[in-house]
């Protein structure tokens, strides 16, 4: 028997049992939809292959995909909104890296310096994520999504339902709360 354990989303710890190692993703992510996290960001992020990127299951990690009202696609955790962000392949004497999708946002005070990484200036930043060269590993694909590389399905699109326009909305008074 395994025994994993996460953090919820309010903080609380909790330990799960589990039967075999076979079985270690799938409660990973069923407690990953509601948020919980089974561990802290290592440092540089999580490394995951570039072909895992486009359908890779955030769920593993208590992540999930958000889309601001602006449109940008963003990847919530732990509260924080993560951006995508395209790395050019990198070739000098010095230093040779594959292109890589990564993942992250602006560092806060409240960050630990572990996590905490240096960009050009006095920027510093933390990564979730960040997705370079390797082998896809399908474990780490949505279940049943699409993998890479066959062709997205044929035919028209539903239509994404249309916010309520603001004049139609009730007004919100001071005593509720705005979430």
């Amino acid at each position: 028997m395994l025994h994993i354990e996460f953090t919820t989303d309010l903080g609380a710890r909790v330990t799960v049992d589990v039967e075999t190692a076979d079985k270690l993703l799938d409660v990973q992510r069923q407690y990953g939809r509601l948020g919980w996290t089974s561990g802290d960001i290592p440092t540089g992020g999580y490394q995951f292959p570039l072909d895992n990127e486009p359908d890779f299951d955030w769920t593993l990690i208590g992540a999930r995909k958000w889309t601001s009202p602006e449109g940008e696609d963003l990847i919530i955790h732990k509260g924080h909104a993560y951006r995508r962000r395209e790395l050019e392949a990198v070739d000098s004497r010095k230093m040779k890296l594959p292109a890589a999708v990564k993942y992250s946002r602006g560092a806060k005070s409240t960050d630990p310096e572990h996590v905490r990484e240096k960009s050009d200036g006095e920027f510093e930043y933390v990564t979730l994520a960040i997705f370079r060269g390797g082998k896809r590993q399908e474990r780490y694909a949505v279940p049943g999504g699409r993998a890479q590389g066959q062709p997205a399905p044929q035919g028209p699109r539903p239509a994404a339902p249309r916010p309520t326009p603001p004049a139609a909305r009730p007004a919100r008074t001071e005593e509720e709360t705005p979430f």
